[in-house]
């Protein structure tokens, strides 16, 4: 397996760091001020976004092994932006009120770049996996 440079190992613990601290200092006051007032599934998405952003703290130690956390982070960010906000501007009826959570959304585009590209092929694709039986 191929070693990955220490200058990769920093910038994915910026992107953790971004993670647990920016958006979990959000996340975790909005999940003390105000969810117990909001909607269930507004309250659990703030939930999941500050548990998320504890999880990130490992990050910070454990840069590789944490790696599916930043997977999980762009595939929700993704998959907002593309079957959501996408398809509410391409029908025109993208609320101003959304505009805020694109922007923040798109910022994902970094976590591929990021990415240590060979390791996650070596890791997550030609190893083999744990045994099913």
């Amino acid at each position: 397996m191929r070693e990955v440079s220490i200058v990769r190992l920093y910038l994915l613990r910026v992107l953790y760091f971004l993670i647990a601290f920016v958006m979990g200092s959000e996340q975790w006051r909005i999940v003390i001020e105000r969810a117990p007032d909001t909607s269930m599934m507004q309250s659990v998405a703030h939930s999941m976004l500050a548990a998320l952003s504890l999880v990130c703290v490992l990050g910070l130690k454990y840069p590789l092994q944490m790696l599916p956390v930043l997977f999980f982070e762009f595939a929700w960010k993704a998959v907002w932006l593309i079957g959501v906000a996408l398809r509410l501007k391409l029908d025109g009826r993208l609320p101003d009120s959304y505009l805020e959570t694109v922007f923040a959304c798109s910022l994902a585009i970094i976590i591929p770049l990021i990415l240590p590209w060979r390791h996650v092929f070596d890791v997550y694709v030609r190893k083999p996996g744990d045994r099913w039986f």
